[in-house]
């Protein structure tokens, strides 16, 4: 990772601007459904990078920057070590999301098939000891 010229904090992927993760992320590609805290509204998407902060979600339309969330995301027994898949109810906010650039006519039929992507971070958790809750 690089870092600015006039300090040590690590740069980003976006160049001068600092990178503000915390945390070691896991690239994990877990399916996931976000609820908006406004509306009844449902999202289905796909994580790319999860950790105890937050984590990085692909969707068909990302959600508004500063969007309240909740979503629950079962993390596998497998990849945690354990014998059961772990289920989480986190609450958290829309932090950063992909811009919706005009596709030219010709990358359209491609375009749709992408998915935007949302970082988002995570202000509170829970375990879900029942999930059936």
């Amino acid at each position: 990772m690089r870092t600015a010229a006039k300090s040590d904090r690590p740069v980003g992927p976006r160049g001068n601007l600092p990178d503000a993760r915390t945390g070691k992320r896991f690239p994990l590609q877990l399916p996931i459904t976000i609820s908006e805290e406004q509306s009844a509204r449902k999202h289905q998407g796909t994580t790319t990078n999860v950790s105890a902060a937050g984590l990085y979600v692909r969707a068909e339309r990302p959600l508004k920057v500063g969007s309240r969330i909740s979503f629950d995301i079962m993390l596998p027994g497998q990849v945690l070590g354990t014998p059961r898949d772990v289920r989480i109810r986190c609450a958290g906010r829309v932090v950063r999301a992909e811009s919706n650039r005009r596709v030219p006519r010709k990358k359209q039929a491609a375009a749709r098939e992408k998915q935007r992507g949302m970082a988002c971070v995570i202000d509170q958790y829970r375990f879900i000891r029942n999930h059936t809750e």
